[in-house]
């Protein structure tokens, strides 16, 4: 599988859940305006409906990192093939403690 076919259909899918969070959080908003003291039904709808995107927010994010991990497994094969050696994982970048992104510790 082609790892942006599979980066697209993870883009597409957080694209999805987000916008689904968005709206829903927007339905919770206005019955929390019209009902301000909530009946025990609405509470707990809004209360299984958070705990459905948590779990939705949990699988995405699961399912995001296997798609990572695909894909860099192909682009692996795909530079072995070409003779090339593929560099190991660890070989990432990162910041160290004195990274600048505009605030003080």
């Amino acid at each position: 599988m082609n790892p942006l076919t599979v980066a697209g259909t993870a883009a597409g899918r957080l694209t999805h859940y987000a916008v689904s969070g968005v709206v829903g959080g927007l339905i919770i908003k206005g019955l929390s305006k019209r009902l301000p003291d909530g009946t025990p039904a609405v509470r707990k709808a809004a209360v299984g409906g958070i705990a459905g995107g948590i779990v939705a927010g949990r699988w995405l994010t699961s399912a995001a990192e296997e798609a990572r991990l695909k894909a860099g497994d192909l682009l692996a094969e795909a530079r072995t093939s070409l003779g090339e050696e593929a560099p190991p994982p660890s070989a990432v970048t990162v910041e160290g403690p004195e990274h600048d992104h505009g605030h003080e510790h």
